[in-house]
């Protein structure tokens, strides 16, 4: 009976298990759930500042791509003389303007002025002055008189516009007049007067060989019995 008491107190001393192991705890805080991580709310103004932040970056941003940007440096002009475009002011005309009108002498007008601009840059005529027989529309050239309501002086030898012995003056010469030069017809003597108006006058009474009909023959027919 020792024996078997003895070995029954062994097995009960082997069997027997401690109410709680040391490594339970351990055991147990890994299976317990871990506490979520907290939550960070900007609330209202803080969602205000976010998008004021975010609204900066994207300024600058695109500021910096606009100012990075190539930009395209427009040549220098080109100067007067080296484009063949002369930058000079055009000549401006001198006329004189006489008889009645409020301010008779001389006037300086643009190219391609014609008589009623040159009346009018003297002032305008006098009150009762009948300009039927001015032809207002006429271009004026440089250098010409132009008088209004009176009867023009006698115009020099050798410059006179028409009649007797005295040089035809393609500048104010009338398409009349015109037709008493040698083979000048009525065609003729209007195509001197469109190319008068259409140039501002004739420079030289070279320019003759520029109308349409004139040729070398013409023109040296023409030659002594024109001026300018």
């Amino acid at each position: 009976m020792d024996d078997e008491t003895a070995a029954s107190d062994r097995l009960a001393r082997v069997t027997e298990l401690p109410d709680a192991y040391p490594w339970d705890e351990t055991f147990q805080d890994r299976r317990r759930p871990r506490p979520a991580l907290p939550s960070i709310d900007p609330g209202r103004r803080g969602v205000r500042v976010l998008l004021v932040v975010a609204g900066l970056v994207v300024c600058v941003s695109a500021g910096l791509v606009w100012f990075s940007r190539p930009h395209v440096t427009a040549a220098p002009a080109v100067s007067g003389v080296a484009s063949g475009v002369s930058s000079a002011a055009p000549v401006m005309l001198v006329v004189s303007v006489t008889g009645r009108v409020n301010r008779p002498g001389l006037v300086r007008l643009p190219p391609g002025s014609r008589v009623a601009d040159a009346i009018e840059a003297a002032g305008g005529v006098a009150a009762g002055v009948d300009l039927t027989g001015v032809n207002l529309a006429r271009k004026v050239v440089d250098g010409e008189m132009i008088a209004i309501g009176v009867t023009p002086p006698p115009a020099p030898p050798g410059s006179g516009s028409g009649g007797g012995s005295g040089l035809i003056n393609l500048n104010t010469a009338s398409v009349a007049e015109l037709q008493k030069l040698p083979g000048i017809g009525e065609v003729l003597a209007q195509r001197i007067v469109e190319f008068r108006d259409q140039h501002g006058g004739f420079r030289a009474v070279t320019d003759l060989r520029q109308v349409d009909g004139i040729g070398d023959a013409k023109f040296a027919q023409l030659k002594d019995r024109v001026t300018v």
